[in-house]
């Protein structure tokens, strides 16, 4: 009986190891005096104050509203990045995918964007309607999810203003340290 916790115990400690092992990037070091200490990778996010993730965007945010972009926050940026990069798409769209913003060249210093702004020394570029602007959602009919996705990566972009989402992701290809989303809502 004695053998058999013994066993027990073992197998235990030995998946307790890996599940702390595999759970989540850790690094330990050790500083001068040779103690431990973790440090703990935590992900980047985008949130709105306007609304929650998977939630309704607010009438003002929208075509039958003011139009105008809802503020949002970013935390946890890398510390290796170098710029930011905002697109924000609408998948469900009748022609495809319809990109209402994009955005290069934010400071990664910049935790939020204002309601109605843009922030200093960012790029706009050309949205699905043509325009270097937010556009707001003005979904034809049904509910559609509109994706902001922010990108931290590894340098500024040199891309004109006339450039498009796809001009945007190829630049971006090799260059993105991590991405964070949050979706809204919103239906006519």
């Amino acid at each position: 009986m004695k053998k058999i916790i013994f066993i027990i115990i073992i197998i235990l400690a030995v998946a307790g190891f890996f599940v702390y092992r595999y759970s989540s990037n850790r690094t330990i070091t050790f500083n001068n005096q040779n103690r431990q200490t973790i440090n703990t990778t935590t992900p980047m996010t985008i949130s709105s104050p306007a609304f929650l993730d998977n939630q309704a965007i607010p009438k003002q945010y929208t075509c039958d509203g003011a139009g105008i972009n809802p503020a949002l926050q970013f935390a946890d940026v890398p510390s290796g990045a170098q710029s930011l990069a905002l697109l924000v798409e609408d998948p469900d769209a009748p022609t495809g995918t319809w990109f209402h913003w994009l955005m290069w060249n934010i400071p990664p210093s910049v935790s939020q964007i204002a309601e109605n702004s843009v922030p200093q020394g960012a790029v706009q570029g050309q949205g699905s309607s043509g325009q270097n602007v937010y556009g707001a959602p003005c979904p034809p009919s049904g509910i559609h999810h509109y994706i902001f996705t922010v990108y931290a990566l590894d340098g500024k972009l040199d891309l004109p203003s006339y450039s498009t989402a796809e001009n945007l992701q190829a630049a971006m290809q090799g260059h993105i340290i991590e991405q964070a989303q949050i979706i809204g809502i919103y239906g006519r």
